[in-house]
């Protein structure tokens, strides 16, 4: 099997939440010495994009881009033992997680999964995160980037805690901010580095913020 009909396989199996595609076609890519920079950012990524792309069109729904994730998520399995190795070095480090007080989870998944699609090492520190955990987790894994996701109008204040406490504690991380309720208007007035307002908004962002 040629490199480029692995690619599209990999792009395929993201595009279409194919379990068993993913993890054939990750295997094929690694059996044929492809770089894993290239497996991530140009297959699996590929396909990735094309979820958001239609997400934000509403050709597809949550359950979809979950599925999506999922099968990510077999890829990225398969390939962490290489990534860890040092072969296919990631862009950059980014801590994800649903803002203290919020429980909910799955526009923040998809961001990670894009992002993960993007190149990029995703710690993902789960829902209700206070801004310690932020701090904390940035800390240990050496981030560039702070993402937190608000739900709920109530949780948005969360997203200004993070920004004070990045702020007092001379973290020098990036804070960007998504979700419902949230928006431009509200990052500016917070002094947040960036707004995403779709998941696949996200990696333009963070490859600008990380190039910084």
């Amino acid at each position: 099997m040629s490199n480029e009909a692995i690619m599209a396989d990999l792009q395929k199996a993201i595009e279409t939440w194919d379990f068993k595609l993913a993890q054939s076609a990750t295997q094929a890519a690694i059996d044929a010495k492809i770089p894993v920079s290239d497996i991530i950012g140009q297959g699996l990524g590929k396909g990735m994009e094309t979820i958001g792309v239609r997400f934000d069109k509403a050709e597809i729904f949550l359950p979809q881009v979950v599925a999506a994730s999922k099968a990510m998520g077999v890829a990225l399995t398969l390939l962490e033992p290489l990534m860890s190795a040092g072969d296919g070095s990631m862009k950059g480090t980014v801590v994800m997680g649903t803002v203290e007080g919020d429980i909910h989870e799955i526009g923040k998944n998809v961001c990670c999964a894009m992002l993960r699609g993007a190149g990029y090492n995703v710690i993902d520190i789960g829902p209700d995160a206070s801004a310690m955990d932020f701090m904390d987790a940035a800390e240990e894994n050496g981030a560039q980037v702070l993402g937190g996701s608000a739900l709920m109008t109530t949780t948005l204040e969360s997203q200004r805690e993070l920004v004070e406490t990045n702020k007092e504690m001379e973290g020098g991380y990036k804070c960007i901010f998504g979700g419902a309720p949230c928006s431009q208007a509200w990052c500016d007035e917070i002094g947040a580095d960036g707004y995403s307002e779709t998941a696949n908004e996200i990696i333009g962002l963070v490859d600008k913020l990380v190039a910084q």
